[in-house]
């Protein structure tokens, strides 16, 4: 077991011939809270996409818990204890609340199962409210609050949200950033890809600033506001 849980040197990756990472290196402890900020299109959900496997990739380093996943899929990943909500959700609408996370259920890696669906409704109160609602008729926050909480049941030991507070209403927002405090509080480390500085602040210990696909700064929470324009 690593100081690091997850630890990235020499990122790159692609979207067919464009390149969009360039040499990003960056990492995340256990237990903490770390930003990925910049303006839109700096490559911050690329990193996350990158992480998972989701996009063509190359690194130096790619290692979660001193484990290279540089070569695996992206289901792999997911087993080892990568929890990923994606920034336009994915979730089942044709589901319920209930249904998309008895769907998406599955251990950590000791056999444990740390988020049943009664801790999970107790973390987002209007969410168990929505537990018999389909996802086609929840609203933009409330199918966020599930993206979160699908990725959950699957008992990640890394949590990385990309974009969480895009086109969300405030009071959804004061209850995600809530719920994350809770989280980071739970032990589960975070990666989190956001615009919104403030909800940053609310939650990360660090913060590393991405533009143009390359890494520009990197330092405390409390000095980032500083940074991004």
């Amino acid at each position: 077991m690593t100081a690091q849980l997850l630890e990235i040197q020499g990122l790159e990756a692609w979207y067919g011939p464009a390149q969009a990472l360039f040499g990003l290196s960056l990492a995340v402890g256990r237990g903490e809270a770390v930003a990925l900020i910049g303006r839109n299109g700096a490559g911050k959900s690329t990193t996350l996409k990158a992480v998972m496997g989701l996009v063509r990739r190359r690194a130096g380093r790619l290692a979660l818990d001193g484990a290279d996943i540089s070569a695996l899929p992206t289901h792999h990943i997911a087993r080892l204890g990568v929890g990923y909500v994606p920034e336009d959700r994915r979730i089942f609408t044709e589901l319920t609340a209930e249904e998309n996370l008895d769907l998406a259920r599955r251990p950590g890696r000791d056999g444990s199962d740390r988020w049943p669906t009664e801790r999970l409704f107790a973390l987002f109160p209007n969410l168990a409210e929505l537990r018999r609602r389909r996802g086609d008729a929840m609203s933009g926050g409330e199918q966020q609050m599930l993206a979160v909480a699908r990725a959950l049941v699957g008992n990640p030991e890394l949590l990385l949200l990309d974009e969480p507070s895009e086109g969300v209403a405030p009071i959804i927002v004061e209850e995600m950033t809530t719920a994350f405090r809770t989280l980071k509080a739970d032990g589960l480390s975070i990666l989190l890809s956001e615009q919104n500085v403030a909800l940053c602040a609310e939650l990360c210990d660090r913060a590393y600033h991405i533009d143009q696909g390359e890494l520009r700064w990197s330092g405390p929470m409390a000095d980032a506001s500083s940074i991004v324009e």
